[in-house]
């Protein structure tokens, strides 16, 4: 499987997660049905920032830490971003975390 396929399905998951969740890296892995891939799925992420269909910000790790606002443009854009839709940030972490948290459905492709 290519990256470029591997990427596609990652950005079909997230396209999904509905405004004001979120999921994480191992959540997209294990949808694909390639569990041991989340740091594959954060690739995936950093590489859609040119994509303006793809909430990147709403992918967090299995903690609901902010791992990857490094890859924002601006300090707190991620932490902006998801607070502009009623998800609070302390420290760079999710407050209820399984509130927000969006499971994506296991898909066999």
């Amino acid at each position: 499987m290519s990256n470029d396929n591997f990427f596609e399905r990652v950005y079909f998951i997230v396209r999904q997660i509905p405004y004001g969740k979120v999921t994480s890296y191992g959540a997209i892995a294990k949808a694909l049905g390639t569990a041991r891939s989340a740091r594959m799925v954060g690739w995936a992420m950093n590489a859609s920032h040119n994509l303006e269909d793809v909430p990147a910000h709403r992918v967090v790790n299995r903690k609901g830490l902010l791992t990857g606002k490094l890859h924002f443009d601006g300090t707190n854009l991620m932490q902006q971003l998801l607070e502009n839709e009623g998800i609070v940030v302390v420290d760079n972490q999710i407050l209820d975390f399984e509130k927000h948290f969006w499971q994506p459905e296991v898909r066999v492709v």
